[in-house]
């Protein structure tokens, strides 16, 4: 098996953003063999790396790590238990990270709060995939200090979400489990999400386009994170045309269990907020299936 451990380096994160979608840094310093971290998509067998979005200071004094991934195989998702081949250390292995990788690059999935005299402690994240380990440590570097919930440039805001109609809004790094649902295996169980983008300095309503040119306000996507069977959504993205418009996807279990889904939603700034760490919502809906 091979082990990959990175290390940081500010001078390379302009380097590693430009060449993931013009985003924050997955991994830092080449290791001498084995898979590079800039390594284009193989169809299956790659290794998954954990990404690092940037740190941001919380009200009572702590910290939250925004982490993401990027699974390097363009046709193979992988399930990976929380266990050796999937933890976050010091502490519990089981942080909340997810056990479902889909392909490609997932941007703030996960965070992980520190206390406030963290100092300069890390955080690492391994994960084990196709024989290859890549362990990631990440810390509150100055370089990493993000401000997710407004881009200061344009004072562009996340889009805000709700899973009822007037009901709590969330927007932001994924902070809570916004909704509980319930249903049976292989029954479609409706997911309904309204949606709105809140808009800054030289940002007009609207201003997103969809497929056929049509406005949006948002694209609303739907995710597995963690459960034991397979799911299907007949809608994996959704546009929302209307500010507070709702949109609804209808999700498939395969299986028995718990499972936690991720919905995301992307304004015009689109995947990883163009590289600024703002402005996109993640957030989890915990589904209860039974037979």
């Amino acid at each position: 098996m091979k082990q990959r451990v990175f290390v940081f380096s500010p001078r390379f994160a302009a380097v590693a953003g430009a060449a993931l979608l013009g985003g924050a840094l997955v991994a830092a310093q080449a290791p001498q063999s084995g898979t590079l971290p800039l390594e284009p998509f193989k169809e299956r067998g790659a290794s998954i790396t954990p990404a690092y979005e940037g740190w941001f200071a919380n009200p009572d004094g702590s910290f939250s790590m925004l982490l993401g991934y990027f699974n390097r195989n363009s046709k193979q998702s992988l399930d990976i238990p929380v266990d050796p081949n999937n933890k976050i250390e010091p502490g519990p292995v089981d942080q909340g990270q997810p056990t479902y990788f889909e392909s490609g690059r997932q941007w703030g999935v996960l965070v992980v709060k520190v206390p406030k005299d963290f100092g300069k402690k890390t955080v690492t994240w391994t994960i084990t995939s196709n024989g290859e380990t890549q362990a990631v440590p990440f810390s509150l570097n100055n370089a990493y200090n993000i401000a997710p919930f407004k881009e200061i440039g344009m004072n562009n805001e996340p889009p805000k979400l709700a899973f009822s109609q007037g009901g709590p809004k969330f927007t932001g790094p994924p902070m809570a489990t916004a909704a509980t649902l319930t249903g049976k295996a292989k029954t479609p169980i409706a997911v309904n999400v309204w949606a709105e983008d809140p808009k800054g300095r030289g940002q007009e309503p609207g201003a997103g386009r969809g497929r056929g040119g049509t406005p949006t306000v948002a694209t609303v996507s739907l995710h597995k994170y963690r459960g034991p069977g397979t799911v299907t959504f007949d809608k994996a993205r959704l546009p929302v045309t209307a500010q507070g418009g709702q949109v609804t996807a209808n999700a498939t279990f395969s299986d028995a269990g718990e499972y936690l889904l991720r919905v995301q939603a992307n304004d015009e700034s689109g995947e990883g907020g163009g590289g600024f760490q703002c402005c996109w919502t993640n957030t989890y809906v915990k589904v209860t299936i039974t037979e």
